[in-house]
């Protein structure tokens, strides 16, 4: 089976490098080339590819939002974020359906392996990419959404402060905490006292 590869960059000597590591390690493969991510996508509209190696910064780039665009235009597309950039940014690519993530100063055996995995499992990560996605899915402490003033306040109604108590303890209006308190409740996605009391028990 024939597949097709999309080589996105828009610096010819990556291109031809990225081409002839595949060339040398993969048979039966149909290889082209875009310089601009306007033809991306003009070329995905039009042909069938398997892969897409990007590179994030082609002219017209709009960045982690590239991924989500070419998945609208073609679905079952993988996407290899290829590219200067190191792992730190990584995890917002893959969140956006990004199957793979890798440094483009990572020799030709990790490239040829990172290719073979996403052909075969559908993704790959390096090392320090996994390392950050286990990371960030352990639980964060959810007050951490609240700006300054939100935690003041999400800390004064959990001590058993009413609206006017608070008002006076931080100097504002008591109508502004009630606006305060709201975005507490929305960005904790609670509704109640009850549940705003198991938060601040949990992080204290």
């Amino acid at each position: 089976m024939t597949r097709k590869i999309l080589i996105a960059d828009d610096h010819h000597v990556v291109r031809i490098g990225t081409a002839m590591i595949l060339e040398k390690n993969f048979d039966d493969l149909e290889i082209d080339f875009a310089e601009t991510y306007y033809e991306v996508k003009q070329k995905v509209k039009t042909e069938t590819f398997d892969l897409v190696i990007l590179d994030i910064e082609l002219p017209g780039s709009i960045l982690k939002s590239m991924v989500k665009e070419i998945k609208k235009i073609d679905e079952k597309i993988l996407i290899l974020i290829f590219t200067s950039h190191t792992e730190n940014i990584a995890i917002q690519y893959i969140q956006e359906g990004a199957n793979g993530f890798l440094n483009k100063l990572s020799d030709s055996e990790t490239f040829v392996k990172t290719i073979n995995a996403i052909f075969k499992d559908g993704y790959y990560y390096p090392p320090q990419v996994m390392h950050e996605i286990v990371t960030g899915m352990k639980k964060k402490n959810p007050t951490e959404t609240l700006s300054e003033r939100e935690f003041q306040v999400f800390n004064l109604l959990a001590k058993g402060n009413g609206n006017l108590e608070i008002a006076n303890v931080l100097d504002i209006q008591e109508s502004t905490v009630g606006t305060y308190k709201r975005r507490v409740y929305q960005k904790l996605k609670i509704t109640n006292l009850v549940e705003l009391l198991k938060i601040y028990n949990e992080i204290h």
